[in-house]
C-alpha cells in the first residue's frame, strides 16, 4: 500500500480582493493570507473539550465574500409588495416574458424518475443543428452561470488574477472572488466600449489568466465587434465571451471560431432564448476534455433537457419570440426618450439602460415603481451610479410603466 505522509507546510492564498487599474501610474497591491497548520479550534471550552464552531472549517477567503444580490420571484415580491403575483410586472431580471414553446411541457417525458444522461447527448446533437457547430465542442449546464463557475474552477488557482470590465454582468467578479482569484478592473469608455488598449497593457504588466467579455454587454447592451474581438483575441490570455444575449443582436454567434482559436470560450443560454434554465459553451477541442472531467455529472436535469430539446423543435416560435421583443424594445426606446427625467442608451439586447437626470434619485425612482407593482433594475455602484435599467416585456407592459412614469412626473 502506498503510504501518504503529512509535514507543516505553509501556503499563501489570495485574498479576493477587486483591483481598479484605471490609472496607469497606480500602485497595485495584492492582499494575502498565510493558511498555518491548525493547532487549535475556535470555541468554547466546555468540561475540557473544545465546542467547534462551524465557521471554523469554512476558507479564510470566503468568511468575507458578500453574497450575490439576485433577483426576487413573484411569490416573494408578492408578500413584500403586499400584491397578488399577476399584479406585479417584472422589469428587472430581462427574462423572457413570452416564456418556452408549449412543446416544452414535461408530458413528453418517458422516464422522469432516472438520472438524465452526464454528456446531455440529445440536447448537444439539437444544439449542434442550431448552431452549425459540433457538438463535440458544446457542453451544457444548468445556466450560463454554472458553466462560468466551472471555467474558473478548471482555470484559476487561488491567486491567479482575471480581468473584468464594468459595468458588465456581476457574476464574472463574484466566482472569482469564489475561487480565490484577484479581480483586474479595467472599466469601460464612457460609451461603454472597451478600452482596447488599457487592457492590452494590464495583460502585459499583471499576466491575467483569463478576461470575461459580454456581447451584449449586460446592462448597456452595446455589442463587441469583430475588429475589437479579434484585437483582445491575438493577447495571450483566455477570452470567455458571454453571448447570452445574441439573439436579439442581429449578429452572428462567434460560436463556431473557438475552431480557430484556441483562447476563446463562447456562452450561450435558453433562460432569454426560451425562458429555460438551460446554459451551453462552446470549447476548443483541447479544453473541453478537462471540464468534461472536472463538470457535475447529472448537472443538466431531465425536465431542462427534454424542455430544451422541445424548444429547439420548434424555430418559428423562438424567431417570432425573438421579433416580437425586438420590435417591443424599440417601441419602448423611443417612449423612454419622451420621459424627461430620463436618459435612455441605444441597446442590441433584451433591456435598455437609462440615466436619472434632472436631479432625480434612481433608487427613489425604482421603489416610487415598485410600490406601484412594475419592478425595475437600480444601481448603486459607482460605474452605474443614478441610472436604471429596464428589461424588454410585452406591450402592455410598456404601456404600464409609461403609465407609472407618467403618474411620478
Amino acid at each position: 500500500m502506498g503510504v501518504i505522509g503529512f509535514s507543516s507546510y505553509t501556503s499563501f492564498l489570495c485574498s479576493p480582493k477587486s483591483i481598479n487599474v484605471c490609472g496607469s501610474n497606480q500602485r497595485r497591491v495584492f492582499a494575502m493570507t498565510t493558511t498555518l497548520p491548525v493547532k487549535s479550534v475556535e470555541g468554547e471550552e466546555k468540561g475540557g473539550r473544545v465546542k467547534l464552531s462551524g465557521d471554523s472549517f469554512i476558507r479564510p477567503h470566503l468568511r468575507n465574500l458578500s453574497p450575490y444580490q439576485p433577483i426576487f420571484p413573484f411569490e416573494v415580491l408578492s408578500t413584500r409588495l403586499g400584491r397578488k403575483p399577476e399584479d406585479i410586472i417584472k422589469l428587472d431580471a430581462n427574462e423572457n416574458p413570452y416564456g418556452p414553446p408549449p412543446e416544452a411541457t414535461l408530458g413528453t417525458m418517458k422516464f422522469p424518475y432516472i438520472y438524465p444522461d452526464p454528456e446531455s447527448r440529445r440536447l448537444r446533437a439539437a444544439l449542434a443543428d442550431d448552431s452549425g457547430l459540433e457538438s463535440d465542442y458544446i457542453l451544457a449546464g444548468c445556466g450560463a452561470d454554472e458553466l462560468i463557475d466551472l471555467i474558473m474552477r478548471c482555470v484559476l488557482d487561488p491567486g491567479d488574477k482575471i480581468v473584468d470590465c464594468p459595468p458588465t454582468f456581476t457574476m464574472y467578479e463574484f466566482d472569482a472572488n469564489v475561487n480565490g482569484a484577484a479581480v483586474l478592473k479595467v472599466p469601460r469608455n464612457s460609451d461603454f466600449s472597451l478600452n482596447v488598449d488599457h487592457i492590452a497593457k494590464v495583460v502585459e504588466e499583471e499576466k491575467p489568466k483569463c478576461i470575461f467579455l459580454t456581447s451584449p454587454n449586460n446592462p448597456d447592451g452595446s455589442i463587441i465587434s469583430d475588429d475589437i474581438l479579434l484585437k483582445i483575441l491575438q493577447l495571450p490570455i483566455l477570452v470567455v465571451l458571454d453571448e447570452a444575449y445574441i439573439e436579439f443582436s442581429g449578429v452572428e454567434s462567434r460560436m463556431k471560431w473557438v475552431k480557430k482559436h484556441e483562447n476563446l470560450i463562447v456562452l450561450r443560454t435558453f433562460s432569454k432564448r426560451a425562458g429555460l434554465r438551460v446554459g451551453y459553451g462552446a470549447f476548443p477541442l483541447s479544453m473541453i476534455e478537462y471540464l468534461w472531467r472536472a463538470k457535475q455529472p447529472y448537472n443538466v436535469s431531465v425536465a431542462a433537457e427534454v424542455a430544451a430539446c422541445a424548444a429547439l423543435q420548434n424555430p418559428l416560435y423562438l424567431e417570432n419570440v425573438k421579433d416580437a421583443l425586438v420590435r417591443e424594445r424599440d417601441r419602448l426606446f423611443k417612449l423612454l426618450k419622451e420621459v424627461p427625467f430620463l436618459n435612455p442608451f441605444p441597446s442590441y439586447s433584451n433591456f435598455i439602460l437609462c440615466e436619472v437626470t434632472s436631479g432625480r434619485d434612481a433608487k427613489k425612482l425604482k421603489e416610487d415603481l415598485a410600490k406601484m407593482g412594475l419592478m425595475i433594475r437600480h444601481y448603486d455602484k459607482k460605474e452605474l451610479k443614478g441610472y436604471v435599467r429596464v428589461s424588454v416585456g410585452k406591450p402592455e407592459h410598456t404601456d404600464a410603466l409609461m403609465k407609472c412614469l407618467s403618474a411620478i412626473q
